[in-house]
């Protein structure tokens, strides 16, 4: 962002008092009232935030004062100078580095809440709500609130009173905040306000020395290092007009009564969420003078909301969506089954208590398992490793080493210059591996950490976000983040242990699937994918509508041993009626291979046999639901099926013929009566092919089976008699089919004929005997039916051609060019 060059006025506009006062305070505040082009009855209208800027400054300009006082720089510096970079086309650092435009939206919702509060018609009250009220509206709030008291069903004596909240906040209304994920660039967003305020103090706090030299680093490349200067207390002095310091938060809590009131009128908080603590944040409600902004990728600390110390929000970017714009390295994860239970490790302070956490984990064979799982996954992949307590971090060290990883432990053990030193041998690609406790959750960032293994679970949201913070710096030779979380597979989002799904609330885990929604550009990566996508995957969300909704549209690849039993049977319903035929195999090894429950096969088939629209898959589906016991009231709805279902029509002796075997095969769980009468029920089903096959083999079986059907009475009996007596003389097949194509119309005459299918044979002899019956299902496939029949169609076109040569031309002619046309044509 360049300086700003004053442009030169015209004659006209120079003349108007306005325009003129304008150019003066320009030169007194070196910040732009009134910019090329614009209309000065606009831009400097009455009642405008900048107008209200230019009438206090040719107020303090009348009063004698050289140079804006504090006051004016706090209520209008910043606000002109992030006019001034924003009125760029493409808004730039003093060294050049362009903005991007999350970076750019977060200087513009600071501006708007700046020009919205110098809108305001008063100075904020004590409290920092800033409404002032008169002492006779006071009295009459009283009354109304005495009012309302007594209309309430709770006495207030007995009701739970909330936390009275902090009343004396003056500066609670010139403080705000932005949230941004990790590694999507806050530092350079804080440069872009370093830049808007040209003209003020600006003291940049954060939580670790190792940040302070690291914000100097970044601060000096952008262009700001002439700025840097020693904090400026009440006993000391800085020839810098503007001075840019930078600063810890413990300090700040130390020494905030000997800080200048006056050297500083913007304070940049960093990793504002930890500026949360008691201490921390009675310092910065102890300075209300500056405007405050905080800079934060997670809004919690433990109970606390980082609203309670910066009310106000001017940009929020969510992680998804930093990750669809492409601003940090897209996400995959890996969940790994934890070997030792952690249920019993309490929760102190928002967290697993650490030491009793260390005790559990830190085993050696544990460690030497999460060692080799790393080398034979990973390799020499770059990652950070974090543990639970220092000392497991370097006995982890040790046994990754001893697998013949480059891997290093670091804490807050280590002297400043190893760590310095460690820190840049890492980046050398001296070493391959962090191990560390809680030391580089937060500040610390390498471009090249891809691994990111928590070893040591966490219950803390924040802590988690902070800790995957760190590999999601983007880097050419980075496809993507990689965060190994030791859950089991299908857990929900309710468990204690924080996971990569439960943060982003995502719908379903799949094994090494990106996590975070994919870029919308996606850049020519040069880096191979370090861990490849499983076929399956599992609901993962607690919501109950929204695991039906993975199931329904990810049927195909869902894992069935993470479901419970009724989201098993849920999902064999949709798999039976969508399943494809040339898909069955691979389904049938899903079931068999990921341990799927008897009862999820059970409806599979059933609802195959029932509902899929492919006529050799139903019938395969019956075939193999049959294969197996059967419930009586399964067994049932499937002798409805096939003898009632439409679907059934054009199968029902095939889908017969199978019912008929398994009874047979005494597959069904049912009675001898219920048998026998789902077998002549199925006989009855198939009367035609019945008579046809009697009459076939007894010629006389039509002349008995007319007669039954013509006669009443006496005579229907006698007819009935007849029938049976010749039916109980046939072999079984036949004397089944007799039996199964008569009908009588009088108790008596239907007491013979059941009584004589009882005496034929047992249930399962009949039953296989009327299967035999039925013509054996068609084998082959449809389509190489229908080319055999275009073949012959053609052929016999060919055929009649030769045919009307020899007629018309007495010998042997080849059929000519229009004949093949028409040949071809019909076919």
């Amino acid at each position: 962002m360049q300086e700003a060059i004053p442009q030169p006025t015209g004659q006209p506009e120079a003349a108007d008092p306005v325009v003129a006062s304008a150019l003066r305070a320009e030169a007194w505040a070196s910040e732009p009232f009134l910019r090329e082009g614009e209309d000065p009855t606009v831009a400097l209208g009455e009642g405008t935030a900048r107008r209200r800027a230019l009438d206090d400054a040719v107020a303090e300009m009348d009063a004698g004062l050289i140079a804006p006082s504090s006051k004016w720089k706090v209520r209008y510096g910043l606000l002109l100078g992030l006019e001034r970079v924003l009125a760029e086309p493409e808004p730039r650092t003093a060294a050049g580095t362009a903005l991007r435009r999350h970076q750019v939206d977060a200087l513009a919702g600071m501006l708007t809440e700046l020009i919205a509060a110098s809108q305001r018609y008063d100075e904020p009250n004590g409290n920092g709500n800033g409404n002032g009220a008169t002492t006779e509206e006071l009295e009459q709030l009283e009354v109304e609130d005495e009012d309302e008291d007594s209309t309430l069903l709770v006495e207030i004596e007995d009701a739970e009173l909330p936390e009275e909240p902090v009343q004396d906040d003056p500066g609670a209304v010139r403080r705000y905040r932005f949230r941004h994920p990790t590694a999507s660039g806050k530092t350079i967003a804080a440069a872009g306000f370093v830049d808007a305020a040209r003209t003020l103090g600006v003291l940049i706090l954060t939580h670790r020395r190792l940040l302070v030299s690291q914000f100097t680093r970044d601060l000096t490349t952008e262009g700001y290092g002439t700025r840097m200067t020693d904090v400026i207390t009440r006993d000391s002095r800085s020839a810098k007009t503007s001075p840019l310091t930078i600063q810890t938060y413990a300090w700040f809590a130390r020494h905030v009564e000997e800080i200048d009131r006056d050297a500083y009128q913007l304070v940049i908080c960093d990793e504002a969420h930890t500026a949360l603590g008691e201490k921390t944040s009675a310092a910065i409600r102890s300075f209300p003078e500056p405007i405050f902004i905080g800079m934060t990728a997670t809004e919690q600390l433990i109970a606390k909301q980082v609203s309670d110390v910066f009310p106000a929000s001017v940009d929020d970017l969510p992680l998804q969506d930093a990750a669809r714009r492409g601003l940090i390295a897209p996400l995959r994860d890996l969940r790994v089954p934890p070997v030792t239970a952690i249920n019993a490790v309490p929760i102190v302070g928002g967290d697993f208590d650490q030491e009793i956490l260390a005790k559990t984990l830190d085993h050696q064979a544990l460690n030497q398992a999460a060692a080799g799982m790393y080398r034979d996954r990973f390799d020499n992949t770059p990652g950070i490793v974090y543990a639970a307590g220092v000392d497991h971090a370097y006995n982890l060290a040790k046994e990754f080493r001893a697998t013949g990883i480059k891997a290093e432990a670091v804490s807050g053990r280590t002297p400043p210059v190893r760590l310095a030193e460690t820190l840049a041998a890492y980046e050398r690609g001296e070493i391959n591996v962090l191990i560390n406790a809680q030391l580089l959750a937060e500040g610390w960032n390498s471009p090249r950490a891809t691994i990111c293994m928590h070893l040591a679970p966490t219950a803390s949201r924040r802590v988690y976000q902070q800790r995957i913070g760190r590999i999601m710096r983007l880097h050419p030779r980075k496809e993507a983040g990689i965060v190994v979380d030791f859950v089991p597979k299908g857990a929900t989002h309710n468990e204690r242990v924080v996971s990569l799904h439960s943060l982003l609330d995502a719908d379903f885990y799949r094994e090494g699937a990106r996590v975070t929604p994919a870029p919308r550009r996606r850049s020519q990566r040069r880096a191979r994918r370090r861990l490849t996508p499983a076929p399956w995957l599992v609901p993962v969300t607690p919501d109950v509508r929204r695991r039906i909704g993975v199931i329904q549209r990810e049927w195909q690849r869902i894992d069935p041993k993470y479901l419970d039993e009724d989201e098993q049977r849920y999902w064999a319903t949709i798999a039976g009626r969508q399943i494809k035929f040339e898909e069955r195999a691979n389904f049938v090894q899903k079931l068999t291979d990921r341990n799927a429950s008897k009862v999820a096969l059970e409806q599979f088939l059933t609802t195959a046999a029932a509902e899929n629209p492919n006529r050799r898959l139903r019938m395969m589906a019956l075939q193999d639901r049959v294969s197996m016991r059967v419930e009586r009231a399964d067994f049932d709805d499937l002798v409805t099926l096939v003898t009632q279902a439409p679907t059934w029509e054009k199968e029902r002796l095939p889908g017969i013929r199978i019912l008929l075997r398994a009874i047979g095969e005494e597959k069904p769980d049912a009675p001898e009566q219920i048998l026998a009468r789902w077998t002549w029920r199925l006989a009855r089903a198939t009367r035609k092919v019945q008579d046809r096959r009697a009459s076939a083999e007894y010629p006389e079986a039509k002349r008995l089976l007319g007669a039954l059907a013509n006669s009443r009475g006496h005579r229907h009996e006698e007819n009935a008699a007849k029938l049976v007596k010749a039916a109980l003389e046939l072999p079984v097949p036949v004397g089944a089919a007799l039996l199964a194509s008569a009908e009588g119309y009088t108790p008596r005459a239907t007491k013979l004929i059941d009584d004589a299918r009882e005496q034929l044979g047992t249930v399962q002899e009949v039953a296989l005997a009327l299967a035999e019956n039925l013509p054996a299902p068609k084998q082959g496939s449809g389509r190489s039916r229908r080319r055999r029949r275009r073949r012959r169609k053609g052929g016999g076109a060919a055929a009649t051609a030769q045919q009307q040569a020899k007629q018309n031309g007495g010998g042997e002619a080849k059929p000519d060019k229009p004949v093949e046309a028409e040949a071809a044509k019909s076919d």
